[in-house]
């Protein structure tokens, strides 16, 4: 099979087109390069089927130069951190929605059957529901990228019902691990780098979610788009469990050997949120995914743990 990965560059893009390397599909990758690295790609940069296209998704001739001889596309360029909206709603709506409509405006026209988008929990906002199922309603994102990966759920969903596409759309939790380029345990490692005696925890520090580990998410992406055969389909990826922030915070100062660090809490925004769009509780319903046969390898604490050794290791 012959498939495009946009952000293929990213962190988790990087990670699935290894995935799809390794099952023998010839893989082409169009990233911008804003936030993903060509480096991310270094362990298979020697794979004669691996392509890789330096182009952005917002231009229609880079889309149609990327799409020639594909079967399949799995959407993953975007705008990749809540908080950068903050500064900049526009570049957020821009590489979020503007791109996928030109990426399936000329799929439409190439007749192209199946796309996998890369959505995201953010989608239900502050669910009253929780674990938070896909079918919970109605969706009240609370940042502007909830807002734009909704929007581009919605663009998905209509392509697909009104041209005869296949759309696989998942939702995923808080991602992580190896080559991951922001988040909370980036942050912490940073912090702690500069201080050792003092870490600033955004936030009231009662902020607990789901933490899925790369590997599990990539093998959860694959099981949705091999058995799905209906014309949309949305799937939550996460972990079944959840963790605090400041557990997170106590395993970086373990696992970088510190001693008598300060907890310092910023009090936060709304309530104690971290910033303007945290979520500060969020725990995904994955039921649906774990009936076709997956389920996640690592818990919330076992995949935080993993990933703060890999990042410690990849900063030194």
């Amino acid at each position: 099979m012959n498939v495009l990965v946009t952000g293929g560059a990213g962190f988790i893009g990087s990670h699935l087109v290894e995935a799809l390397l390794n099952k023998g599909c010839n893989v082409t990758v169009l990233d911008n390069l804003s936030s993903g690295r060509k480096q991310n790609l270094r362990g298979v940069s020697d794979n004669d089927r691996l392509k890789f296209r330096l182009g952005d998704c917002r231009n229609p001739d880079d889309i149609k130069m990327a799409l020639e001889h594909v079967d399949a596309v799995f959407h993953f360029a975007a705008n990749p951190e809540v908080r950068l909206e903050i500064a900049d709603p526009k570049e957020c709506y821009e590489q979020n929605i503007e791109a996928t409509y030109v990426l399936l405006e000329a799929m439409r026209i190439r007749k192209l059957e199946s796309i996998v988008f890369a959505s995201s929990s953010t989608v239900y906002g502050e669910a009253t529901i929780i674990p938070t199922p896909e079918h919970y309603g109605p969706l009240k994102p609370i940042s502007v990228y909830g807002a734009s990966k909704l929007a581009c759920e919605a663009l998905v969903s209509s392509y697909c019902y009104s041209f005869k596409k296949r759309g696989i759309i998942v939702r995923p939790a808080n991602i992580i691990g190896p080559r991951a380029t922001h988040g909370v345990i980036l942050d912490f490692i940073r912090k702690l780098k500069a201080n050792s005696s003092e870490l600033e925890i955004l936030g009231d520090g009662k902020q607990k979610k789901s933490y899925l580990y790369i590997d599990d998410c990539i093998d959860a992406i694959i099981k949705a788009y091999e058995s799905t055969e209906e014309p949309v389909a949305m799937y939550n990826v996460g972990s079944d469990d959840q963790t605090k922030v400041t557990e997170i915070a106590k395993r970086v100062i373990a696992e970088m050997n510190l001693r008598d660090v300060k907890l310092r809490f910023s009090g936060g925004v709304d309530g104690g949120r971290g910033w303007v769009g945290d979520v500060k509780n969020m725990l995904l319903d994955i039921h649906k995914l774990e009936t076709l046969g997956w389920k996640p390898k690592l818990n919330s604490k076992q995949a935080v743990r993993e990933t703060v050794r890999n990042l410690i290791t990849e900063l030194q």
